[in-house]
């Protein structure tokens, strides 16, 4: 099931706050508070994406503070959301294109019906107790985040499942019988929703001392100062910055709009990098025919930016 509802909001551009959320919270009434929502963000020119779902809400959006604060605002207005948290930061310029409010079956998608992370969770550490835990030779750190995104930047020492998507996700644990080898398991996600429900998975099976990082790495670079961090590169976001790094300051990565896959400045020098054409991760999977229908969305990028408009395939 998914729905979606979407307008253009408006014409803002930024500097922009950036406010990440999510929430657990039984929300049988989710599909009637989609066009409310969406009214409420267009009124107060915020763009982004926010998925609303029986289990409750996750997204992240952006635009004018006043309108951010009238957004969170309303949302905590509703007896579900009381208790929402989020996560701030800057952009320079509006990282989203428009706003949109979906129906979803899960905000997070894992695919298993079982986990209820309302239920069963692993214990939350503090961004400043993290490194000790990680440090503790008894732990095994687990990131659980997606291939293109530990690409880019990971904790020292941390496992890269190397996954696609998160539904792969308890397989490869069920593929690791070693992840039982150490009493305890830290794991961690962009903004820590991912590991609400990979905890509790884990908890559901057989492991006992298992553990996430409040925040996410989000909180992590936020509050934990560079000469003290086991943070390695960049984090990748999922707007128009593509990544972040510590104090929460843009990153140089790019994106390349053929793959989706974030480019460093050594991806951009290689000569298998075309703007909107192709990189070194996909410059061999895409076909002469692939490429020509690249450059020629490239064109009309190109034509869009020098009238002063944004064109929905840049």
């Amino acid at each position: 099931m998914t729905d979606t509802t979407k307008t253009s909001s408006a014409a803002f551009d930024g500097p922009a706050l950036v406010a990440a959320l999510y929430h657990f919270v039984p929300f049988p009434r989710f599909r009637e508070f989609q066009k409310p929502l969406q009214a409420v963000c267009d009124e107060n020119g915020v763009k982004g994406t926010l998925l609303l779902a029986h289990e409750g809400i996750n997204g992240t959006i952006a635009g004018p503070e006043a309108g951010i604060r009238t957004v969170l605002a309303y949302l905590r207005a509703q007896p579900e959301f009381t208790h929402l948290v989020h996560k701030e930061s800057d952009a320079a310029k509006m990282p989203f294109l428009r706003m949109k409010v979906r129906l979803k079956k899960e905000i997070v998608t894992m695919g298993v019906e079982t986990i209820d992370p309302l239920k069963v969770v692993g214990t939350y550490v503090e961004p400043k107790d993290w490194n000790a835990l990680i440090s503790d030779p008894d732990t095994i750190v687990i990131d659980t985040r997606n291939d293109y995104e530990t690409a880019i930047g990971i904790f020292k020492n941390a496992l890269d499942p190397n996954t696609k998507t998160f539904r792969e996700f308890p397989d490869w644990v069920r593929n690791n019988p070693g992840l039982h080898n150490k009493p305890k398991l830290a794991m961690y996600c962009t903004g820590g929703i991912r590991c609400e429900k990979a905890t509790a998975f884990m908890k559901e099976n057989g492991f006992d001392e298992v553990y996430h990082l409040k925040g996410g790495i989000l909180k992590y670079l936020e509050e934990v100062p560079p000469e003290e961090s086991l943070w390695e590169g960049a984090c990748f976001v999922f707007d128009e910055r593509v990544s972040i790094t510590h104090g929460l300051k843009q990153g140089d990565h790019t994106l390349c709009h053929a793959c989706r896959h974030p480019l460093t400045p050594e991806d951009r020098a290689s000569p298998q990098f075309e703007e909107g054409v192709s990189c070194p991760h996909c410059h061999d999977s895409r076909t002469d025919a692939d490429r020509e229908r690249y450059r020629q969305r490239q064109k009309q990028i190109a034509l869009a930016k020098k009238r002063g408009e944004k064109h929905i395939g840049g």
